[in-house]
């Protein structure tokens, strides 16, 4: 570590003490959260740069970065300057963060995707050799257009965004200006209905 890197170390470092010694007296609190603005104003860009690197979406580093100051917050108290730098410490923090992203995003546009994907197949499977020709293909994106019509407009609205622009279940909850619990109760449903339109075709 460069010398010159020394002074701000031991900043940051007094910094996240004054965070996590927030407990007790209302005077501290307060104290804690003039510590935590001044080390996210000194912090923030750099490790904005680790969360973008990692998700690669400005939008989702973002997100990444607010969870991130969050458990800093939370652990604050937990930091010790003897076993690490300040930066690298919250980088730590920071690339957790952004690699839990990822991961739910993942997992929630495959669980949306599959289960659109086993409504669709189900409707081309059978005993023809080749069930994906042109002509079962041709079938099935009808049937598919005739059933997504027959949803209701904000079901359709949502099951069109989570599969064909794969967006995450957050992320409609987000662009929708709805509550994700809304939003994953209309993708079931929607899915049910779907698959049961679909069955009729197949």
């Amino acid at each position: 570590m460069a010398a010159k890197d020394l002074p701000q170390d031991t900043h940051l470092a007094a910094l996240l003490g004054r965070i996590g010694a927030r407990h007790g007296e209302p005077a501290r609190q307060r104290d804690a959260e003039v510590a935590l603005r001044e080390l996210y104003d000194l912090s923030s860009s750099r490790l904005f740069g680790l969360a973008l690197r990692v998700v690669g979406n400005r939008e989702w580093a973002e997100d990444v970065l607010q969870e991130a100051y969050l458990t800093v917050w939370r652990a604050a108290g937990d930091y010790r300057s003897s076993i690490s730098p300040p930066l690298a410490w919250m980088g730590v923090i920071v690339r957790s963060r952004a690699l839990d992203f990822l991961r739910r995003r993942a997992s929630e546009r495959a669980d949306t995707t599959h289960e659109l994907d086993e409504a669709i197949s189900e409707t081309v499977a059978g005993d023809s050799p080749d069930p994906l020709d042109t002509s079962q293909a041709s079938e099935t994106a009808w049937a598919l257009h005739e059933c997504l019509r027959k949803l209701e407009a904000r079901q359709r609205e949502v099951l069109s965004l989570a599969y064909l622009r794969d967006l995450s279940h957050s992320e409609l909850a987000t662009q929708l200006k709805l509550p994700l619990g809304t939003v994953k109760t209309w993708i079931r449903r929607g899915l049910d209905q779907l698959r049961g339109c679909m069955a009729r075709f197949a």
